[in-house]
């Protein structure tokens, strides 16, 4: 991929989990607009700093479409299968059939359409998945259809039990959605190639929301050929808004109901005929006319992490390095656990991009860092903080001194 311009930066050297630690960072002058070097940003789980080259792609699609106006959608559809080479890259599936969407509730609803409700009526899922995926199938069960939820923790035995809950009842049950990682609390559900054989034996389809994923830990679709995937890049890969995905499995034969004009792009020139066809491949879950400007930014986004080295493998050092750098410091601390506490006892290396600290006050902690210049988030009791590469393990630490700072005031 190219096209990877960064105000006339040049890698001089490849990063290393050194280079990334130390400060100055060796990546932080690549985000000189979102001034990472001067800001505590560890909201990477959500929200991560573009780097500048994703600024000059959003000119490069405004100058296409005034150069080529209706023709500009050739270089929009480049950029498109530039960004499925980069979900490609993460997979560890080159051959990938993906569908792009602007968000993943979109492409969930087109899966959620193509399955037969009206003869199996039954939907396993846990209750540890995301407000998107969560306030959907609140919103289905009202409706009549039966969803049942499975508890999260222990996340150890959630794909077994998962499982379980499919074979008491197979003939009805036509699917299991669950995460790859937990979105509260950073824990990688194990055993999902094995929670996938078990619904291939029992007709039941599977789709795994991977997006906690994506941008720490490689290989998202490893042993799971016949599951579905969505995921995208507005956390950990830098990508933005508007960049998400669903993967097929291999030979998909689904039709889903809530289908775009898109899917039939290829034979719009054809004489209608009876039914409603669907191409081969991705393309049958394809939406319709959508802002080019998303793809730009991605295409160009995932050609600067080439530039520079930043593979998978190095990604998910830094991540875990980061993790314990946090992690160490806050134990270190010794607060007191009735304030703060981990939220989870799993080893970091079972755990995704971020660590999530467990706090009945964590809305006010969460305040009280913002106020002392250090940007986290929470959800319901847990405050998660989410390093990025382009943080040094100084700006960690003074993170968690931050915090300390915040509970103690409270106490």
């Amino acid at each position: 991929m190219t096209g990877a311009s960064n105000s006339g930066l040049h890698r001089a050297a490849p990063h290393t989990l050194a280079s990334l630690a130390q400060a100055p960072n060796s990546l932080a002058p690549y985000y000189s607009r979102f001034r990472v070097s001067e800001r505590l940003l560890l909201t990477g789980h959500s929200h991560q700093a573009w780097p500048d080259c994703a600024r000059e792609a959003a000119l490069e699609c405004f100058d296409d479409a005034a150069a080529h106006v209706d023709d500009k959608w050739q270089a929009a559809f480049a950029k498109a299968e530039r960004v499925r080479e980069g979900f490609r890259l993460w997979l560890d599936e080159p051959n990938a059939s993906l569908a792009l969407g602007g968000n993943t509730h979109e492409l969930v609803l087109r899966f959620l359409s193509a399955l037969p409700l009206r003869s199996r009526p039954r939907l396993v899922t846990s209750d540890g998945e995301f407000h998107s995926l969560r306030r959907q199938l609140d919103r289905l069960a009202e409706e009549g259809i039966e969803v049942v939820r499975v508890p999260s923790a222990p996340v150890a035995t959630l794909s077994e039990r998962l499982a379980h809950a499919v074979s008491c009842d197979p003939q009805r049950t036509s699917a299991v959605l669950v995460s790859s990682v937990l979105f509260t609390t950073s824990e990688i559900v194990p055993d999902l190639a094995t929670l996938a054989e078990h619904c291939q034996k029992l007709g039941c389809q599977l789709l795994i929301d991977a997006y906690h994923q994506l941008g720490v830990l490689p290989g998202a679709s490893k042993g799971l050929e016949q599951a579905f995937i969505v995921g995208g890049g507005y956390k950990y890969l830098q990508l933005g808004e508007g960049n998400c995905f669903l993967r097929l499995p291999q030979a998909c034969s689904l039709r889903p109901a809530i289908t775009g004009w898109f899917a039939e792009f290829g034979e719009l020139g054809a004489v209608p005929v009876d039914g409603v066809g669907y191409p081969d491949g991705a393309l049958r879950f394809a939406g319709s006319t959508y802002d080019p400007c998303s793809h730009y930014r991605a295409s160009s986004v995932f050609a600067f992490f080439s530039e520079q080295a930043l593979t998978p493998q190095l990604l998910r050092g830094v991540s875990q390095h980061q993790l314990s750098v946090l992690a160490e410091r806050f134990d270190d601390l010794a607060l007191d656990a009735a304030i703060i506490s981990r939220a989870s006892a799993s080893s970091l290396s079972r755990l995704g991009g971020f660590l999530a600290l467990r706090a009945p006050q964590a809305e006010r902690i969460a305040l009280g860092l913002s106020q002392r210049g250090v940007r986290v988030d929470c959800r319901g009791d847990v405050l998660r903080f989410g390093p990025a590469p382009y943080l040094c393990d100084r700006q960690l630490r003074d993170a968690i001194s931050a915090l300390a700072e915040t509970v103690r005031c409270l106490a």
